[in-house]
């Protein structure tokens, strides 16, 4: 038998000759059309227009620090009457969002069949809420509810409206005496409008809008509208609820002196909770989406003159709710019903506001960070990122910028641009006296720390700030 030995040279020769001969005709053809089939591509591609889909928007650093400020507020004020969180899905089953927005489902955002299911993005966050007490059979709770939403409709930047676009959602499910949680949610809306400092508000609807929509959308008489307009108009708290508690017409109505006598418990309530002077009783405002059963309310912003340097803004709602006694019963097999009264913040309306406040009359810093560690002299990049480290250990917000040897201007030019309050300096002369050297941005006040101490001192001026 022949045996199989080493390859010889020759063979090796003849294998590396081959591997090394150039691609044949049909693979130079190939790497033709695949180089045809990028450069059409990347024809499509320079024609191809970015930007954000119509009514929806980017926010960047600047921005984000205004709606935190904002979300914090709102969630600070929820958290304080004793809310717990919650998060539902972005989307639902469409079963569960159709038909519970009478006209405005229409503007719901259907998605593909996904595995079987017909699923749509959320409208609002009241219907989700609804369907989680009617999932997990609660019967009391007390939440807040913060994510997006999505509305098909003609969005207006300007007015702060938008298709894609956050909500928060404060609400009380349960069975409780009559006006207590609704008189809540009305002081939480002023809590929160106090806050932000919007200027003047009312929570309230004005008759015109009203009129205009039960002669034209509905075909009413302009002299009926107008006949009831004569009690609508007649705004106010306690007294207008009596004066109507007093016609004759009314009072033989037995639902309509159940709901003034409700209104009348409200009042009362309100008055205890000082904030009567901004809630207007309106009876135009006996409308909205289709799951409302009781007492419903908006918050809309008055006309104010723009201050120095704004543009004058749109003025209307920034905050609705009301009374949704059987929504949760829509989803309970057995029709049990919870009742439930809620309030909505309008984010981004208010965020507009606040936009351009803030970007008028203050310079917004788009970080946290409390300190920049910096170096006076060449090749301190080791001192520095012992020293950050030491305050990052210590839960301090720091910085240092990712050069080995920066100019000192230019970390001073750093602190300045991005709001950084102090410098926390070493170089030679520090080293050898075992100090750092902090530096105020904005006084430019320089003093000597002993090492040990730089993280309390920095802590100290960081609570007084």
């Amino acid at each position: 038998m022949q045996r199989l030995g080493p390859w010889s040279r020759e063979a090796w020769a003849a294998l590396a000759l081959q591997l090394l001969r150039p691609p044949r005709a049909p693979c130079a053809g190939f790497a033709e059309a695949r180089l045809k089939t990028q450069l059409e591509s990347d024809k499509e591609k320079s024609s191809f227009v970015i930007k954000t889909p119509k009514g929806t928007r980017d926010l960047g650093p600047q921005q984000m620090i205004i709606r935190e400020k904002i979300l914090t507020a709102v969630i600070s004020c929820f958290k304080r009457h004793g809310a717990k969180g919650l998060d539902t899905p972005a989307f639902e089953l469409k079963e569960v969002l159709m038909e519970k927005y009478g006209e405005d489902s229409r503007l719901i955002y259907e998605l593909k069949d996904q595995g079987g299911e017909l699923l749509a993005l959320r409208y609002d966050l009241t219907v989700p809420f609804a369907r989680y007490l009617a999932t997990n059979k609660i019967k009391k709770m007390k939440c807040y509810h913060i994510g997006k939403v999505w509305r098909r409709e003609s969005p207006s930047i300007t007015q702060g409206r938008y298709r894609e676009f956050c909500q928060c959602d404060f609400d009380i499910a349960g069975h409780f005496d009559p006006m207590i949680p609704d008189a809540e949610c009305l002081k939480i809306i002023y809590e929160i409008l106090n806050a932000l400092q919007l200027g003047d508000f009312l929570i309230k609807m004005s008759w015109k809008d009203v009129r205009q929509e039960m002669v034209g959308k509905i075909g009413l008489a302009p002299e009926v509208a107008d006949c009831i307009g004569v009690y609508i108009q007649q705004h106010g708290g306690v007294s207008l609820v009596e004066q109507l508690l007093q016609d004759p017409k009314l009072s033989q109505n037995k639902q309509a002196l159940e709901g003034l006598g409700d209104l009348k418990l409200l009042f009362e309530y309100l008055t205890l909770f000082g904030i009567t002077e901004k809630i207007s009783f309106d009876l135009s405002l006996a409308r909205g989406l289709d799951y409302y059963t009781g007492v419903i309310y908006e918050a809309v912003l008055l006309q104010t003159p723009a201050r120095q340097g704004e543009e004058p803004l749109g003025v209307g709602s920034v905050a609705a709710g009301g009374r949704y006694d059987g929504l949760v019963g829509m989803f309970d097999p057995k029709g049990r019903k919870v009742p439930c009264v809620g309030l909505s913040i309008g984010v981004e309306r208010i965020f507009s506001i606040v936009e351009q406040r803030m970007e008028a009359t203050e310079k917004i810093q788009v970080t946290e960070t409390q300190v920049l560690v910096a170096a006076a002299q060449k090749n301190f990049l080791k001192e520095r990122m012992k020293l950050i480290a030491e305050l990052w250990d210590a839960g301090i917000k720091a910085e240092m910028l990712y050069k080995k040897n920066p100019s000192f201007l230019t970390q001073l030019h750093y602190c300045e641009e991005t709001g950084i309050p102090l410098v926390a300096i070493i170089g030679e002369q520090e080293l050898k006296d075992g100090v750092i050297k902090l530096r105020s941005v904005a006084s430019r006040e320089e003093v000597d720390i002993k090492r040990e101490y730089i993280v309390t001192e920095i802590q100290r001026r960081m609570s007084e700030s």
